[in-house]
């Protein structure tokens, strides 16, 4: 009886923090699927484990889920043919409102507003320097606890968390912390398309900005990796027909939109606005990918 009611406490142990390791796999691995794998695989580590002999349980569950999204991370770049593909991780979509925050897992998800396109920085990090920038940066684990993951002096491991840091911010600077503020700017920037305007399209994006549209292996044709102002505004205007049916979203606790001509999602595009201007415009487009996510928090639209 009183290991049954020892196990159940564990178990509820966990669940409190579940949230958090969803949002550390999910920070590593850019994967919601992977993100909940991981999660899954931990509670199986720990419900083979003394729980009685762990100290700090918040702790051991976070070393154990970022030692699994390390060697995740290893396969990963193992199997991988083309270094230079382009993937867009898995978006967190949300009501502009607000209204679906009431989830904690979806609010551990877009804490720190975590976007997709510091998401994509972050894939090119080399697994190590991945894991010394989330564990420390994001989730305050001191570089001991991080350092023999890696197999590194704690010296070491501060300056790949340095490196990955530097680099993160100079390819993905902080959007404009007033939501209103990037909706205009999107809205400026489907409007143009909408009605072909070219200069107007180039003035409400950042000369230097970046699109990246992940088409998958079915829409090959729609990967692409398009920098300039003038270039982007050039795609952008064949987007003008899609405008009607670009519906406002926040992706990944920034404003964005979900693209459903005929009740099927065709994208979903997140735009990164500083400073009122479009610095960076990631999309997703991958059929098989769009077909998996839930919309339900969109509501009617």
């Amino acid at each position: 009886m009183d290991e049954k009611t020892s196990e159940a406490s564990v178990a509820v142990l966990f669940e409190e923090h579940r949230p958090r390791l969803r949002a550390v796999a999910y920070r590593m691995l850019g994967s919601l699927t992977e993100a909940d794998d991981a999660v899954q695989e931990t509670w199986l580590r720990l419900d083979r484990t003394d729980a009685a002999e762990i100290a700090n349980l918040g702790g051991w569950l976070t070393t154990v889920i970022g030692r699994i999204c390390l060697n995740l991370l290893r396969s990963r770049e193992q199997r991988r043919e083309d270094p230079l593909e382009i993937r867009i991780p898995d978006p967190v979509i949300s009501r502009e409102d607000g209204t679906a925050g009431a989830d904690p897992e979806q609010e551990a998800l877009l804490v720190d507003s975590v976007g997709l396109a510091m998401l994509v920085v972050l894939q090119s990090l080399g697994p190590a320097e991945r894991l010394a920038f989330v564990l420390h940066d994001m989730f305050h684990v001191p570089f001991d606890d991080i350092a023999p993951l890696i197999e590194k002096t704690p010296a070491a491991t501060r300056q790949l968390a340095s490196r990955a840091r530097r680099r993160v911010q100079g390819a993905a600077p902080a959007p404009d912390p007033d939501l209103a503020r990037q909706r205009v700017a999107v809205d400026a920037f489907f409007a143009a398309a909408r009605d072909g305007d070219f200069e107007a399209l180039v003035s409400v994006l950042d000369p230097d900005v970046v699109l990246r549209s992940d088409g998958g292996t079915a829409r090959t044709g729609l990967s692409v990796l398009i920098r300039g102002a003038r270039t982007v505004a050039a795609q952008a205007t064949s987007w003008g027909k899609l405008s009607p049916f670009a519906f406002p979203a926040l992706i990944n606790g920034v404003a964005g939109v979900v693209v459903v001509p005929q009740k099927q999602p065709v994208s979903v595009m997140s735009f990164t606005v500083v400073e009122g201007r479009i610095t960076t415009i990631e999309v997703l487009a991958d059929p098989e990918r769009l077909r998996r996510l839930d919309l339900s928090v969109l509501g009617a639209a």
